[in-house]
């Protein structure tokens, strides 16, 4: 296996509120929702910087597809990262992904290893640190 990901897929209770969530509220590009016309195909995908997707998913369909049951929630099972370019970007992030409904877990706060990071859940649960590291600032 190459040391890549090309598709970051979340599970989702309601695809329709976190399609507004992401799209409406943090302002990632989509064509809406796809695949509908596939019994448990209905998948909204994002372009990321560098050919990577971000997919939303509804968790009975992943679960479906995957085999496995449909598990509880856990919100410390994976975090997703967001690099930013400042203090006051990051905190500019979080207050967008509040204003767009997010659970803010951790306001954005200077961090023991010299950084600055901050803790929300989207509207599934799913954690997200937006986090301003300066040996890994992201390329613009």
């Amino acid at each position: 296996m190459k040391p890549r990901i090309t598709v970051m897929t979340i599970g989702v209770d309601d695809l329709e509120k976190s399609l507004r969530f992401y799209r409406d509220g943090l302002g990632l590009k989509t064509e809406g929702i796809i695949g509908t016309e596939f019994e448990d195909g209905a998948v909204v995908f994002f372009d990321l910087p560098g050919g990577m997707k971000f997919a939303l998913y509804p968790r009975k369909s992943l679960a479906k597809d995957s085999t496995l049951p449909l598990g509880p929630h856990s919100a410390t099972e994976l975090s997703l990262g967001h690099n930013v370019s400042s203090k006051e970007e990051a905190d500019a992030v979080m207050e967008e992904a509040h204003k767009a409904g997010a659970i803010i877990v951790k306001p954005a706060q200077d961090t023991f290893w010299g950084g600055y990071a901050g803790y929300f859940q989207d509207p599934d649960g799913h954690l997200w640190e937006i986090v301003w590291n300066p040996q890994l600032l992201p390329e613009e």
